[in-house]
């Protein structure tokens, strides 16, 4: 080997890169940078000279020389990633030399860039070496220097302790207590703050591999050494130690993910210290931005404990103040300061604790900031709650009509600011709950065009952001307003609406195009055929945006333009459509190959809309589209990888990825990283140590994003082309069957959602009398053996997932897929016994709050019994629920041995003081006994009385839900002692439900009225109730009830009973009104035909008085 070449090769990739450095030859200082010579000369080193021995020995030389710094560091990077191949090669006496020298000129060495470097040269030879059961006192000696008088020395040691303890935790194990005891003492040192910084990295690595089960003893001291960690992160932020201060909270959320015992003892102590310094203004930002992220982890990974501690409002009133500092709603939101990580930070919380920790203590706070004389108040104040809309939307629709009147005013205010942060809350409103906002339609959509019109005709030019930004935040709000509006309703406004998205096309800036393309296919999406007038002068206008390539924001306006016109074709129908179907397929599928994510994905959504639109017309696109599909869901995502991530990569600095859903800006590379950057660093061409590194790495790349779309989209086409689809099944269950061991959750739940709909799309290919089950196990008519093993293939791909799935929206949404097929297809995909039973030990899990989605991360403790929960996580099991639903309707009768399983979990949260929780419980409690049948009789008694109780609940949705599931049990049950005894009482619970117009609580006691008096005619007063029941028909909100509502008069005059044949004047128009063809769903087959019967029997009677009404008289 020519080892002054290799010298001089590597000098000149040093000198090229950082041409004026001391120490080089004059030749090589006056080399200009050159990223092509940089990458030939890596090339030379990696192919010539990395794979021979003597390359380490040359690096480690050049280290050890009296050389320029940079060069000795770049010299220790790459000695470090060539040990693991070279080190066990070299003589035994040049390797005992090497260690020598290495860790004495490491002590002496006056640059810390070299210092940490070299360090780490000198860890990844002693984790080979130890392996070899070589250098066996090199713990020793760390540990002496560690304590040594000389504060350098305590330096480079306790630095050499971090770097061991990251690299071979476990090999240090043994010594624990010893290495704790050294750096308890350390992390106080008076004289050198980077020994304390060195001592709290190892503290954090040491907490990471300890068994806290197994050495108590050495938790404790840990434990113990958490308040002097705090104090080293607070003189660092106290001194403005930027770099110091990164390091210090890094391991507070290193320590976040160690076993929760570890950080327990002073978690409270933590997150208050966390909370004041977030809050003080005179703090520099970037550690206040750091003590919020930190909080957010909290939430996050600590969300039980945090709600235990009960800091929820003060962190709310904390971040609302906060949000006064932010200057302006329309900076860009990926900024990362102060106030925007307030506002994430509330958004996090909102979906994560329970309201009255944080949307209701906002809200009794939001007056004086809404109302403030300083618009960065009121700015602050609207944005604040738009924040937490997204994580609390149920309990935001109950105080809609509180919040509605604030959002509008701050839409009229004199501050430019405060109102563009007024459009983004409407924004965030709408997308949560555009049905609710849509009610208030009359005032918001005038507002909006009035907010449009001021900004289009005042806009000055493409430098007037002010106004650009308001155009497009209208736009936008219109596009989000308009979902929540119904077909009728939208007419009013599409003439002043068209007009003025129609004059924005035209607009030279392709984001407001894009935004006013964007809102003319959601105005399109809402007036379905009344759309049609303003159909094709829209795609004349639009058309040339299919074609655009030349830039990113060319294809942007692209994708919206695809989208929108989807949505076209959504609203008119496939006929007026049909002539732009074969370009648009062209053009989408050219959208693929132009390397734009958006648009592929665009591309993606437009062909599952098409498919909807022509169902089996569909079938000449079929072969293409899932050809293309298939080949964006087999994707490597490895390929997409196209960065090293080591310890010594730069490439990403500065940059943005998405970790778990979340944008994330790289920092920049340290000066200790510096001229390992780009080209050289990692010149063998190992970037991660080992395929364990990737696994721990949660990146969601682009790759995996767009097969969550496409595995979406898939079970679109598949759920509206089914025959056609069946010679591709077999190969789509296959490939997204896989796809539920990914690692991004979005993958998971959309390979869940298109593997129940490919199950339940095959089910109703069936004939009628497999498709329609008989519920019961046994299964009575069995389905075909494909299906049978399709279903098996589904259920075991899916409780592998939902068992052990940390990731409680991929859990809720497994319920939510569950529920809808088991309530579809009935008891075949339950009736393997191992099947059902781990389906039941599931639910009871999550029913119980004892699913692992459930608990706080690397957390055992019991936390389940805190009774508030956050909108999302009762979602988790509001959704589990349904399945139990699910399950009974499967099961019928059978299921009355798994209620005594699912019984005292569900009745518990009927005594919640939660009413959503109650209301949902009693619902829950009628379906199963609907479903049941008479298998509820052993449990009539302790039902009937809670049920009673319930009635009388302060919640209207808790008492109709009581009122339909006591109309349910005495129907079903056979304990009629037990139920006639309480007669009297229901009635008088009833009485007053008559006269109540909230939650469907006139339909509910109506229906229950009526089961009664189907069973028990003789126990009810017919007289007094029949007359009351009648003065509130037809029902209007919940038809199902029209089903006992209607047998029970039929049966009356089917008796001859007079009450029921006196009231015949009122029955006839309230029969012409329930009979009319609209609204739709009023009645069910076999019911109509029963009044169709009842109605001849009356005219037969009463023929004058049945001609009376239009839609009677026909049936005479």
């Amino acid at each position: 080997m020519d080892a002054q070449r290799f010298v001089n090769i590597f000098e000149e990739v040093l000198a090229r890169k950082l041409p004026i450095l001391p120490g080089l030859s004059p030749v090589l200082t006056c080399l200009p940078a050159d990223t092509t010579r940089v990458k030939a000369a890596t090339a030379t080193l990696r192919a010539d000279y990395y794979p021979l021995p003597e390359s380490l020995t040359i690096l480690l030389q050049l280290l050890l020389s009296d050389k320029s710094s940079p060069l000795r560091q770049l010299a220790a990077t790459q000695a470090r990633s060539l040990v693991p191949k070279h080190w066990k090669d070299l003589p035994g006496e040049q390797k005992a030399q090497f260690r020598q020298s290495l860790l004495e000129g490491t002590l002496t060495e006056e640059e810390q860039i070299v210092r940490h470097a070299s360090s780490r040269v000198i860890t990844a030879i002693a984790k080979i070496d130890l392996e070899n059961e070589e250098w066996l006192d090199v713990f020793d000696i760390l540990l002496q220097a560690a304590s040594n008088p000389n504060p350098r020395q305590r330096e480079v040691g306790t630095y050499l302790l971090f770097t061991c303890l990251e690299s071979m935790g476990e090999a240090l194990m043994h010594r624990f207590q010893e290495v704790l005891t050294i750096l308890a003492k350390t992390i106080r040192d008076p004289e050198n703050a980077e020994v304390r910084i060195n001592s709290m990295l190892a503290l954090s690595r040491l907490a990471i591999v300890l068994d806290t089960e197994q050495d108590e003893e050495s938790l404790k001291i840990l434990q113990d050494a958490i308040p002097n960690m705090v104090a080293v992160l607070k003189q660092a932020v106290d001194e403005e130690d930027e770099e110091r201060t990164t390091q210090s909270f890094e391991v507070f959320q290193t320590l976040l993910g160690c076993d929760s015992s570890v950080l327990n003892q002073h978690f409270g102590d933590l997150v208050q210290f966390m909370i004041n310094l977030a809050a003080q203004r005179d703090v520099d930002e970037d550690a206040r931005t750091q003590a919020l992220s930190f909080l957010m982890q909290c939430i996050r990974y600590r969300k039980l404990k945090m709600q235990g501690l009960r800091v929820g409002e003060q962190l709310t009133l904390k971040c609302l103040e906060i949000s006064t500092e932010l200057r302006d709603a329309s900076d860009d939101e990926e900024d990362v300061t102060t106030p925007r990580s307030a506002l994430g930070l509330l958004d996090e919380m909102a979906s994560s604790l329970p309201a009255n920790q944080v949307v209701v203590p906002l809200l009794h706070a939001l007056g004086p900031y809404v109302n403030s004389p300083d618009p960065e108040r009121r700015q602050g104040g609207i944005m604040a709650l738009g924040m937490c809309v997204e994580g609390a939307p149920d309990f935001i629709a109950t105080q809609i009509k509180e919040i509605f009147p604030l959002i509008l005013r701050l839409l009229d205010d004199s501050e430019v600011k405060v109102r563009r942060a007024a459009l983004d809350g409407v924004m965030r409103v709408a997308e949560e709950l555009p049905e609710d906002l849509g009610k208030e339609h009359a005032k918001l959509i005038p507002a909006l065009v009035k907010h449009l019109d001021i900004s289009m005709k005042n806009l000055a030019g493409p430098d007037d952001k002010q106004n650009m930004d308001i155009i497009k935040a209208s736009t936008n709000c219109i596009d989000c307003v308009v979902g929540g509006l119904g077909s009728e309703d939208i007419k009013q406004y599409l003439p002043e609406l068209m007009t003025r998205m129609s004059q924005l096309f035209s607009h030279p800036d392709l984001k407001i195009k894009s935004a006013a393309i964007g809102a003319t296919g959601a105005l399109a999406a809402c007036a379905k055929e009344a759309f049609m007038p303003y159909f094709e002068q829209t795609m004349n206008a639009l058309s040339e945006y299919v074609q655009m390539k030349d830039s990113p924001d060319e294809l942007d306006l692209r994708s919206t333009t695809c989208d929108a016109m989807g949505n076209f074709a959504l609203a008119i129908g496939g006929k007026s459509f049909q002539r732009y179907v074969q370009p648009l397929m062209q053009a989408t599928d050219e959208g693929l190959h132009l390397d734009h994510p958006k648009l592929k994905e665009t591309s993606y959504l437009f062909w599952a809309m098409m498919a909807k639109v022509y169902k089996d017309e569909f079938r000449p696109f079929l072969e293409g589209v899932l050809k293309a599909l298939f080949e964006s869901i087999e994707t490597e995502e490895s390929d997409a990888l196209e960065v090293d991530l080591g310890d010594d990569a730069a490439d990403l600095a500065g940059k943005e990825i998405t970790i778990g859903g979340k944008k994330i800006k790289i920092a920049d590379a340290s000066d200790e990283d510096l001229v390992a950057a780009d080209d050289i660093e990692d010149l063998d061409g190992e970037g991660l140590e080992s395929d364990d590194d990737w696994d721990d790495l949660d990146v969601v790349t682009a790759i995996a994003q767009e097969k969550e779309i496409a595995v979406e989209v898939l079970g679109d086409i598949l759920s509206n082309t089914t025959r056609d689809y069946l010679p591709y099944m077999e190969k789509t269950i296959e490939i997204v069957g896989g796809l539920l061991e990914h690692s991004y959750e979005g993958v998971q739940k959309a390979a869940v959602g298109t593997l129940v709909r490919a199950y339940s799309a095959v089910w109703d290919l069936q004939p009628d009398e497999i498709k329609k089950y008989k519920p019961g196990l046994p299964v009575k008519d069995q389905p075909s053996p494909q299906i049978k093993k399709l279903g098996d293939i589904v259920m075991t791909g899916i409780l592998a997932l939902w068992q052990e799935e940390e990731d409680r929206t991929t859990v809720t949404e497994i319920n939510g897929a569950l529920a809808g097929a088991l309530k579809h297809t009935g008891p075949s995909l339950i009736s393997d016994p191992t099947i059902l039973k781990t389906t039941t030990q599931i639910l009871l899990a999550i029913i119980t709050k004892d699913h692992s989605c459930q608990k706080d991360f690397g957390d055992e403790d019991d936390l389940g019994a805190l009774e508030e929960t956050s909108e999302y996580d009762w979602l988790v099991i509001d959704t589990a629920l349904d399945v139990v639903i699910g399950l009974a309707l499967a099961l019928g009768e059978t299921f009355g041995q798994l209620w005594k399983i699912f019984e005292k979990p569900i009745m518990k949260f009927a005594s919640s003081s939660e009413a959503v929780e109650r209301s949902t419980s009693v619902g829950v409690m009628a379906e199963c006994i609907r479903a049941m049948g008479s298998e509820v009789t052993p449990s009539t008694g302790i039902l009937l009385n809670l049920l009673l109780h319930r009635m009388s609940d302060e919640d209207s949705e808790t008492k109709s839900n009581a009122a339909y599931a006591i109309g349910q049990l005495q129907g079903e049950s056979d304990h009629d002692q037990v139920i006639l005894k309480a007669f009297p009482t229901i009635l008088g619970k009833l009485e007053p439900l008559l006269h109540m117009d909230e939650a469907r609580a006139k339909d509910n006691a109506a229906g229950c009225v009526s089961r009664m008096i189907i069973k028990h005619q003789s126990h009810v007063p017919i007289p007094q109730v029949l007359p009351a029941l009648v003065e509130i028909l037809p029902l209007k909100n919940d038809f199902d009830e029209n089903e006992p509502v209607y047998e029970m008069i039929v049966g009356l005059y089917q008796e001859g009973n007079n009450t029921m044949i006196s009231l015949t004047p009122k029955i006839l128009p309230i029969l012409a009104e329930v009979m009319a063809p609209q609204p739709e769903g009023q009645l069910e087959d076999e019911t109509r035909a029963q009044l169709v019967e009842l109605v001849k029997f009356l005219a037969q009677k009463q023929p004058n008085e049945v001609r009376k009404y239009e839609g009677l008289a026909a049936l005479m």
